[in-house]
């Protein structure tokens, strides 16, 4: 128990960071082995990123100068841009990349393309087996 509290404490630096790896971590497969489609069209990708994080970045760039919020240095690795720490900059584009992956896995629908991934009950739900009579 006393070599986790110690891997535990010497971690503190990286729970922000370490969060946004294990957010990307978990969709990457999206993309991968679901076909989400969102790496390639990087131009909409950029886009759509930018269009969700520069407000976000300026809002709370406004807020930590008014002192309205801040962040722990507990917690992330000390290297900032500006007021931020570096991580608060990756989340605006981390959480919306994990949005745009899981968005285009459910858009995609990949399991209909494969169905004999899926268990009977499912593969055939929602199709009518009889015709309809005359």
């Amino acid at each position: 128990m006393r070599l986790l509290d110690v891997l535990l404490n010497n971690a503190r630096p990286w729970h922000y960071l370490g969060a946004l790896l294990f957010c990307v971590a978990v969709t990457l497969p999206l993309e991968l082995f679901l076909g989400a489609r969102v790496y390639r069209h990087p131009k909409r990708l950029l886009a759509t990123i930018a269009a969700v994080g520069v407000p976000f970045v300026i809002l709370d760039w406004f807020a930590v100068g008014a002192g309205l919020w801040w962040f722990s240095p507990d917690h992330t690795l000390g290297v900032k841009v500006g007021r931020l720490p570096m991580e608060e900059l990756l989340f605006f584009v981390v959480v919306p990349l994990c949005a745009l992956l899981t968005h285009g896995v459910v858009t995609n629908r990949p399991w209909r393309r494969v169905p004999a991934l899926l268990p009977v009950r499912v593969r055939g739900a929602g199709r009518s087996r009889r015709r309809p009579e005359r």
